[in-house]
């Protein structure tokens, strides 16, 4: 049984492939106000000296908002990954890849900021954050 951490998420990552890290610029799939994100840190992501951390499908994200609403703009946010181009493979063998890379807004304790999100998000991040899931139209 996975447990229950930090931000509200189930933690539990079935090798899932990183298709984003530090410096990718992504779109923003909810009506927070953003439009465009760059992600400038991954939490809890170990990794080699001077190695950028990577981020996939339902992990959670530091960004800053670089394109949106006035208010918004050079904030620092959280955000989590629900679509990435690079494709990754399930555990019942599929392999599954996005359009575009995109994030949704969340606030710290991991509610989201926005109340509708566009376009499909990944089965991977709707089952790893459950409040981001109810508001989605597609679960693909």
């Amino acid at each position: 049984m996975p447990k229950k951490k930090k931000y509200g998420a189930v933690i539990s990552r079935f090798g899932v492939n990183t298709g984003l890290q530090v410096g990718s610029y992504v779109e923003v799939a909810d009506n927070s106000g953003a439009k465009e994100v760059m992600i400038i840190n991954v939490p809890h992501h170990k990794t080699r000296l001077r190695r950028l951390p990577s981020a996939g499908v339902g992990d959670l994200v530091v960004a800053t908002v670089k394109k949106g609403s006035v208010q918004l703009r050079r904030q620092v946010v959280y955000a989590v990954v629900v679509r990435q181009r690079r494709p990754f493979r399930r555990p019942d063998g599929t392999w599954v890849a996005f359009e575009d890379n995109a994030v949704v807004l969340v606030n710290p304790d991991g509610t989201p900021r926005g109340t509708e999100i566009r376009g499909p998000i990944a089965r991977e991040a709707a089952e790893r954050w459950p409040r981001i899931a109810k508001l989605a139209t597609i679960i693909v």
